[in-house]
């Protein structure tokens, strides 16, 4: 377009969301685009070290850093043993009181974000999130949905439930997954319908708290493992983007003291599973013992950790695209952007799901044979070896893998996005097009 427009991207305050945002407002800003980033304070300075501004939105109370720290470590440690339990016994616990903070964040989000729009004035709004914010849908200009987790938070009932690990098959378990999560999330979502006509908006239905937005849905999700579905996605409305691997700072490989030319594994369960200190110290013990090079993501928790064996070098923070491309495996907790980002360079991966969409992530990797799938902890020394020696040798997996990677680059999932976004821009400001509504790719 010839006019610098306003882009506003709203993700989910957690780092996958945010990451890849941050990869489709690379290429939007690359097309002349400006683009600003909506975040709660807990997030500052995230998008702000990529270039972008920032504009603060409280999804929460206010808290002082130390408290919101503390908050974070207390939630962490209070769910460890949750972890450790399947995706239906979670419902009860870690997925309810999800649910009720994010319910809480639209809540909060609506004090201050009319006004900040008002302010922004943006042509088009990006939200990467699982719940309505109605301001955003209020504003009167273009808002795209963006699905960075599994592809079933568009639900079907042809395919597995959203976060519950099941099958793509195994309809006892979609039945007994959506019935155990509807009745235990009923007053919250009755409480969230309440807000919403308080707001104006309509209620929706049983176990829904967002809607596909009417001009464009963009799922990262990669085709090639994407699900059969009964109702298939209108491509007017729904594009796939084949991932969105963010542009990030070259890391070069630490040389070690031992194993320095053994296969490369990276390490990394997320800034949530890196509280577990316990089970990466585990990992960490058995790793020292055996002929790899590995890279150990621990977060916030560098500290707890003394003794490190000469082939092993842990930080808290890496640039995860330019690792993965160098990694021979990855192992990790199945988030989405450690999931796409496997497939986009191609690497075998064991994810070892504990929480939310890793569940359906590592289900489908092991499904669709570019990977495999594991407990978290409940393993053996020894199979935990196995199933590396596997993802290092398997050479028909490599040959799927090196095909979705290929497919995936070429797909360049943050250009189509930032294409898809321009041509929405120039429908909505044509006066004389007949349909404002929908692209047709």
């Amino acid at each position: 377009m010839s006019e610098q427009k306003v882009i506003a991207f709203f993700p989910e305050g957690a780092f996958g969301p945010a990451l890849n945002s941050v990869g489709i407002a690379q290429a939007c800003r690359a097309m002349g685009h400006r683009c600003v980033f909506l975040t709660d304070p807990g997030f500052s300075g995230v998008f702000s070290n990529y270039g972008f501004e920032e504009r603060i939105v409280n999804l929460s109370e206010p808290m002082e850093p130390e408290e919101m720290a503390r908050y974070w470590s207390d939630f962490i440690n209070g769910h460890i043993p949750n972890f450790n339990k399947s995706p239906y016994e979670q419902i009860d616990n870690y997925v309810k009181e999800c649910w009720e903070a994010i319910v809480d964040t639209s809540k909060w989000a609506e004090k201050e974000l009319p006004a900040v729009l008002n302010d922004l004035r943006p042509d088009i709004i990006l939200i990467d999130n699982v719940v309505l914010f109605p301001a955003t849908k209020q504003f009167g200009v273009p808002w795209v949905r963006i699905i960075s987790c599994s592809e079933n938070e568009i639900p079907d009932p042809g395919i597995p439930p959203h976060l519950s690990g099941c099958g793509e098959r195994d309809e006892q378990c979609f039945q007994a997954y959506q019935d155990r999560f509807n009745e235990v999330i009923k007053p919250i979502h009755e409480d969230f319908n309440g807000f919403l006509e308080s707001c104006g908006e309509q209620p929706y239905p049983l176990g829904e708290f967002f809607e596909p937005s009417p001009y464009m849905n963009l799922l990262l999700y990669p085709e090639p493992l994407k699900y059969e579905r009964r109702n298939p996605l209108n491509p007017a409305q729904y594009q796939y983007l084949e991932g969105c691997v963010r542009q990030e700072i070259e890391y070069e490989i630490p040389t070690f003291k031992r194993a320095n030319e053994a296969p490369l594994i990276y390490l990394s369960f997320g800034s949530l599973g890196s509280g577990d200190t316990d089970l990466l110290q585990r990992m960490i013990d058995l790793f020292g013992r055996l002929d790899y090079r590995v890279l150990v993501n621990v977060g916030d928790y560098r500290d707890a950790y003394e003794s490190i064996p000469d082939n092993i070098h842990i930080e808290s923070w890496y640039p995860q695209p330019s690792v993965i491309e160098q990694a021979d495996v990855v192992i990790h907790h199945g988030g989405n952007n450690s999931f796409t980002e496997c497939l986009y360079f191609g690497k075998p991966a064991l994810i070892m799901s504990y929480v939310w969409d890793g569940h359906d992530n590592a289900t489908r990797i092991q499904e669709k044979e570019h990977g495999l799938k594991s407990h978290r902890s409940n393993w053996t020394d020894d199979e935990l070896i196995q199933a590396i020696e596997t993802l290092l040798s398997d050479k028909q997996m490599h040959r799927r893998l090196q095909e979705t990677s290929a497919r995936m680059k070429a797909a360049d999932g943050r250009q189509k996005a930032a294409g898809i976004i321009d041509k929405l821009l120039r429908a909505w400001l044509n006066e004389t097009a007949p349909n404002r509504v929908q692209i047709f790719i």
